[in-house]
């Protein structure tokens, strides 16, 4: 009767793998080929397994596992073969007539529950048709640890999911684990961010996501991106091959890939460096230099120049403050080479930050060894360079931007001169106001005091003599026109905002998500218009900026700190996620910000 129950629990065991496989597979596209029948799309199919799933008491010395398919089989992508635990070494897998045959670097450990995950790694020999995957089990001890869990991993900024995603578990609770030793778990994820840590003991844990390039389940901060749950985590569902979340999908199945349980999302964000120390520096002209910093946030007590006065340096930080601008304000000729002295704080090999000075030699690479003459002068080596525009779309919100490449001694905005035609080419005097910005010395926002109105034309004219920059050069006169767009097929979207009860940032993105069309920082309740859009699909993300420097922060490891949050408003559309604007419309979107980020 014994040998029976067992015969009986291996039927049921074998049926429970591979019914569901096959009938997977039954759904497989058979989208016919231009000519010559039918082209095979079916992928290959596991057809044996030695020894069988679920096996306990494997030796731990010279194992061997057989997979057999349906078909003549090739190995695509070895590292998506995935065990766990991990050990040091990946495991080796080769053909064998119609299967693949996977052994081991080391010996396996007694007492352990092992899986082998197939993703995206096999694929028929024929079509190249790609195996949709599996996980087998085993144990060296005497039973299969039964629990698991299910999550999913996100681009902390898009909310992409991250496909190829290595996700790690840890017994061992200490911050510093997946710094230094192999997890206890490790799973890859799929095309949608998902991932299953399946035959796992009943026990707490740290769980963690890299994008882990180098392959060796050890997170690098300078190389890799991470994501992390804040608390421990314990499974609470019981592992079986027949759960639609063990089950491998036809990633373009979409109802079934979303219908899955996820029941942990970890946003992945690459963290900034905590080793401080001066990493590059670089000539960039005459007058200028710049030097950058491994970490942000530097913490500089002096720089200067060899043969000039601290009041003839002037320097910018970047917002991040790990990029450091220089320039020399002086008439004289400048250096071969500027003796840079950079006075900051480096981290120590105790991870302390330490008072350092470093002297820096830059020469300039492109200058010419040869003097200049007349011929080789050209107008801009002899004027003050800047840049003067403004964007039909966006000079409502961004007014016309002016820019210069080197700092400015002498301002003259008073000498201004704006001016505007109504639709009868009837010319009116304007004035506008000048905002400096406060992260770039060197750019500044001039706004019309006016409305602006279609069918107006806006001139802001530079005169020639109204800003000197540090090398003495004064600008030559130019005048910039706008008007705002004339396509009557172009949209306006209004943005309702109530319940604005935190700091954040505003962005109308593209379809893809790529691109920041339009930015707004904003802290109390109001209405955000979008005007002159194009008809299409769009985003509206929302970042909670909690620590108000109007910037996207990422987040800290160690500081258990996760990036600032991150919200795609959904709407009430077909495609939830995007927001459909038609042509020549005006659309109105409400959104209550306090209800997002409490849900």
């Amino acid at each position: 009767m014994r040998r029976l129950r067992q015969h009986i629990t291996l039927l049921v065991a074998v049926v429970a793998v591979f019914g569901p496989m096959m009938f997977m597979h039954s759904c497989a596209n058979t989208t016919q080929a231009p000519s010559g029948g039918k082209k095979d799309t079916i992928p290959p199919v596991i057809i044996g397994i030695r020894p069988y799933p679920g096996t306990t008491n494997v030796p731990v010395h010279n194992t061997k596992i057989y997979f057999e398919f349906n078909e003549y089989v090739t190995i695509k992508n070895a590292k998506n073969i995935v065990l766990s635990p991990p050990q040091q070494k990946p495991v080796k897998a080769k053909l064998h007539k119609r299967g693949i045959v996977v052994t081991f670097e080391e010996d396996l450990q007694p007492e352990t529950t092992y899986t082998i995950s197939f993703v995206d790694a096999v694929a028929d020999n024929n079509e190249g048709n790609m195996f949709p995957g599996y996980t087998y089990a085993f144990s060296t001890g005497g039973q299969i640890d039964s629990m698991m869990l299910t999550g999913t991993v996100q681009d902390c900024n898009s909310l992409k999911p991250m496909k190829g995603a290595t996700v790690l578990l840890y017994k061992n609770h200490a911050d510093s684990a997946i710094f230094l030793e192999r997890p206890y778990a490790v799973t890859k994820t799929d095309d949608w961010g998902f991932f299953v840590l399946p035959f796992i003991k009943d026990t707490t844990y740290r769980l963690y996501a890299l994008k882990d390039d180098a392959g060796n389940n050890i997170y690098d901060p300078d190389a890799d991106l991470v994501a992390f749950v804040d608390s421990l985590v314990r499974p609470t569902l019981v592992a079986s091959d027949t759960m639609p979340e063990m089950l491998k999908y036809d990633m373009k199945d979409t109802l079934n890939c979303q219908a899955r349980r996820s029941e942990h999302t970890l946003r992945m964000f690459r963290e900034k460096p905590s080793k401080q120390f001066l990493k590059n520096k670089v000539r960039t002209g005459d007058y200028s230099a710049y030097v950058t910093f491994q970490a942000p946030n530097a913490w500089v007590d002096s720089i200067w120049v060899r043969g000039y006065k601290a009041d003839q340096v002037i320097s910018e930080f970047n917002i991040l403050q790990d990029s450091l601008l220089i320039w020399l304000n002086g008439r004289k000729a400048a250096p071969d080479t500027m003796h840079l002295f950079v006075n900051y704080r480096k981290t120590d090999s105790l991870g302390h930050l330490k008072p350092e000075l470093e002297h820096l030699k830059l020469i300039e690479e492109n200058k010419s060894k040869k003097p200049k003459t007349r011929k080789d002068i050209k107008h801009e080596d002899t004027i003050c360079v800047y840049k003067l525009n403004a964007v039909p779309e966006t000079v409502e919100q961004n007014g016309f931007e002016l820019s210069f490449d080197l700092p400015i001694i002498n301002e003259g905005f008073d000498k201004l001169k704006f001016r505007y035609l109504n639709p009868r080419q009837k010319e009116f005097p304007g004035e506008v106001t000048m905002e400096r910005d406060t992260l770039n010395l060197r750019r500044f926002v001039i706004r019309p005091k006016e409305k602006l109105m279609p069918g107006y034309e806006y001139y802001l004219k530079m005169p020639a003599h109204t800003f000197r920059d540090i090398r003495g050069f004064w600008n030559d006169s130019t005048e910039v026109k706008v008007s705002l767009p004339k396509d009557e097929t172009l949209s306006t979207l209004n943005t309702v905002l109530k319940g604005v009860d935190r700091k954040i940032i505003v962005d109308l993105l593209s379809e893809k998500r790529d691109k920041v069309l339009r930015s707004y920082i904003i802290d109390s309740d109001c209405t955000l218009a979008f005007p002159y859009i194009k008809e299409g699909k769009y985003s509206i993300r929302i970042t909670d900026d909690g620590n108000r420097n109007s910037i996207v922060d990422t987040g800290s490891l160690l500081e258990h700190r996760q990036p600032e949050r991150v919200i795609f408003v959904k709407f009430n559309t077909k495609d939830a996620e995007y927001l459909d604007i038609p042509p020549s419309s005006e659309v109105e979107q409400n959104i209550n910000v306090a209800e997002l980020f409490n849900d």
